[in-house]
Parts: structure tokens; C-alpha cells; sequence
């Protein structure tokens, strides 16, 4: 049976001289796998179509254990992400939160289309990568059943406050009085929770559509990381890469 879709392509690996093996997220099938044989030869039809983080059009075979790549034709190829190391180790964290996340149905199309839109982000160089980082980390994982409950303080329902406090565990508020209360120090500030609540609630045109500076996108970008981690059975080896990037100062 042949399926045609559209679908970014997450990760490939090579198998053979001149053959690759794609991990390949679509809107109404999810994470698959397709052979894309002669793919690596630059003379071959599929060669543009079926590289590392492009968006194209697929007609797919059905096999026993895999999809093979009949046709392919590209619709985008993000080169910008391949413009400097950062953004490269970036895309291929984001992709790799994709793969462990697995999405299907109404979930995989959500999915499809917020890593399309920060790998566009990410290209262009719109915003910086921590930004795009941060983003796709809380919202990737809303879309995926982790929405944390930013609506008030847990204890008391007290809504703004300068300070609030951000249970990883539980994914709960609690404002700056009431974590006291517990001897828990607030890890978030009013304009880095502002950005939290728009991230998991606004409409998924408009996620990115925020300015955060300064100490306020320092304390995000460790909420979104640090809840990734605290979902997650181990952490993802692309992000070491990318932190170590980071540490190198590149």
C-alpha cells in the first residue's frame, strides 16, 4: 500500500554506500520509518528531499517493517540551521524530544507544525536559540499531556505576585507567601511566569510572539529545561552536546 503525506525528516542514518534510513514525523502518522534507497547519491531524485531536518512531500510504500521512499519533493530545507554549529546541535535536540515524545493523531499534527515553526524561528535567526529552546521544550510537552496548572497558587489561588514558586514534580504554582510556608524558594519572577503561561496557552500561531530578557529568560530557560528532565526516564544525548557547546562558549 502507498501513502502520500507531508513529514520532516528527524534523523537519518546511513546503511550501505549510498542509502539512508529516516526517522520521518508526519501529521497523521506519526514517527515512521522509511528506506531512502540511492538517497545519498547527489545525482538521485530523493538526494535534496530526504535530507537531515527537511520538510518535503512523501509517497511511501508500506513494507513489512518500514516505509520505503518511493517519490520526494521538497518543500523546505531550513539551511539556516546548518549555518552554525549552535543552531545545528539545537535541531537536532528539538528532533530528538520529537522521537521520545512519539506523538500520534491530533497530538502528531500539533507536534509537526510547532517544530516547523521553530526550526523556521531558528533559522532565521528571529530569536535567539535559548529562546527557541525554551519554547519548544514547555510547549512540545504540553501538546504531549504534561501541561503544568499555571493558573494560581495552588494554596491560596492568588494569581500575580513578583515571585512565584514552580513545582517541577507536580507541575503546580505556589506564590512567593505560601512556598515560604513550605521553606521553598520561588524560581520564578512575574514577567518569566507571564512568558511560562503564554508558551502552554496561547494559540499555536502566536507562541513565539513574546520578548523575555535578561534574569527573566535565565529563570525560564531553567524551568524548561529542568522540566523536561524531571518527565523524562534520562536526559536526551543531543542535549549534552548542545550544553557543552555552551560551556565552550561557542
Amino acid at each position: 500500500m502507498q501513502i502520500t503525506t507531508t513529514g520532516l525528516v528527524l534523523r537519518e542514518v546511513k546503511t550501505g554506500e549510498s542509502d539512508r534510513i529516516l526517522t520521518i514525523l508526519t501529521p497523521a502518522h506519526g514517527i515512521i520509518s522509511a528506506a531512502a534507497k540511492g538517497s545519498l547519491r547527489p545525482k538521485n531524485k530523493l538526494f535534496s528531499a530526504t535530507g537531515l531536518f527537511g520538510y518535503s512531500d512523501f509517497a511511501l510504500f508500506e513494507g513489512r517493517t518500514m516505509y520505503r521512499v518511493n517519490e520526494a519533493s521538497s518543500i523546505e530545507v531550513f539551511f539556516g540551521l546548518r549555518q552554525d554549529v549552535e543552531s545545528l546541535a539545537l535541531a537536532t535536540y528539538m528532533a530528538e524530544l520529537a522521537q521520545i515524545l512519539s506523538p500520534t493523531g491530533e497530538e502528531a499534527e500539533k507536534l509537526l507544525q510547532l517544530t516547523l515553526n521553530s526550526f523556521y524561528v531558528l533559522a532565521q535567526h528571529k530569536q535567539p536559540a535559548a529562546f527557541v529552546k525554551a519554547v519548544y521544550e514547555l510547549r512540545s510537552f504540553s501538546e504531549a499531556g504534561f501541561m503544568p496548572n499555571l493558573l494560581a497558587c495552588e494554596d491560596c489561588g492568588k494569581y500575580e505576585d513578583d515571585r512565584f514558586y514552580f513545582d517541577l514534580r507536580q507541575g503546580s504554582l505556589l506564590c512567593a507567601a505560601c512556598a515560604g510556608q513550605r521553606r521553598l524558594a520561588p524560581n520564578l519572577d512575574a514577567a518569566a511566569l507571564a512568558a511560562l503561561r503564554h508558551i502552554v496557552l496561547a494559540d499555536a500561531r502566536k507562541v513565539f510572539s513574546f520578548t523575555l530578557k535578561g534574569n527573566s529568560l535565565t529563570l525560564l530557560k531553567q524551568i524548561a529545561e529542568e522540566y523536561v528532565l524531571c518527565n523524562l526516564d534520562y536526559p536526551p544525548k543531543s542535549l549534552g552536546f548542545y550544553k557543552s557547546l555552551q560551556l565552550g562558549g561557542l
